[in-house]
């Protein structure tokens, strides 16, 4: 088994509106895997693991036929398709009418996996690999002394919350406005939820320059990504990343990663393409994408995620 699926341990735990649904909690992850210059396997493919934003639909966030009939076709030859976002599981109604009868997708870059099969309004949480409070706060604290001005908002599985003076970047309102530290602490508001990430947002900072910094400020109490153009961070679990959920998917279906083929365009998909036997960057996507990825197609808004579906069909003809 993948060093990513190793020390986990499983357990039930209790969702809100009588949900329930599987904890996970991982170890911290050392290695994602191949290197990005190992020449892409030869091994068919029995599934297709691709971003949305950026990735699969195009900017004006829709779904185009052609990719829909890609994903109908792929799963008609037998090849499971996951999306892998970071979008929470409240945001899936847009790709939920296109599963065509598989219908679980990873969100939160890799803090849960949902059943999308009730259709719009209907998910249902399968796994959650949540961000201990403890965690949380201590990347708050960090983070704030670390870079001055940053403000934040809380995801969780039901629930959204912001600072405020976190602006307006989401779709919806908050359910609360307070400070990190009061909707973190251990008695806090849904303190019976579990807390998928925390996105950090900074006004004047370089997005790739507050990554980095992050990072070195962190450590290793949570895993701290971004796929946004603007300066804003989301921090996961240690170890929690669109990489190592999906490698326990895979595992959970006996299915290597030699025969996982994957897409993406920001950073927040790097691990994940480096693990996949075959991964393609997007001709939008991030320069670090571009190198980690084994190989490439074009743009989203041309149908590059549908391009090479359709191509790795022919092929199995």
């Amino acid at each position: 088994m993948s060093a990513l699926v190793s020390s986990v341990t499983t357990h039930l735990c209790g969702l809100p509106h009588g949900r329930a649904g599987i904890c996970v909690r991982m170890g911290p992850v050392t290695s994602a895997t191949r290197q990005p210059e190992t020449p892409a396997p030869t091994v068919p493919p029995r599934l297709i693991a691709t971003d949305l934003d950026g990735t699969l639909l195009r900017d004006d966030k829709s779904v185009s036929e052609r990719t829909v009939a890609a994903l109908a076709a792929a799963e008609d030859a037998g090849i499971e398709v996951f999306f892998v976002t970071g979008r929470p599981a409240r945001w899936m109604d847009i790709v939920s009418d296109h599963v065509h009868g598989h219908g679980l997708a990873i969100c939160g870059n890799g803090a849960a996996v949902v059943d999308l099969h009730g259709g719009p309004g209907t998910h249902r949480f399968v796994k959650v690999r949540e961000l201990a409070r403890e965690n949380a706060l201590d990347a708050v604290r960090l983070l704030r002394d670390a870079a001055p001005g940053t403000v934040y908002a809380v995801e969780q599985t039901y629930g959204f919350h912001q600072e405020p003076a976190y602006p307006k970047l989401h779709m919806e309102i908050p359910d609360l406005l307070a400070p990190a530290e009061e909707l973190l602490a251990p008695d806090g508001p849904g303190a019976h939820e579990p807390v998928l990430k925390i996105l950090a947002y900074h006004p004047e900072l370089d997005p790739d320059a507050f990554l980095t910094l992050a990072r070195l400020a962190v450590g290793d109490r949570a895993t701290i990504t971004r796929s946004s153009p603007s300066a804003l961070l989301e921090i996961s679990g240690p170890g929690v990343s669109k990489a190592s959920t999906l490698a326990l998917c895979c595992a959970e279906r006996g299915i290597s990663h030699e025969e996982v083929v994957a897409f993406g365009d920001m950073p927040n998909d790097v691990e994940m393409l480096t693990w996949a036997g075959q991964s393609y960057a997007m001709g939008n996507a991030h320069p670090d994408v571009v190198a980690a990825a084994s190989g490439r197609t074009v743009a989203n808004n041309e149908d590059g995620v549908a391009v090479v579906i359709e191509r790795i069909l022919a092929e199995r003809m």
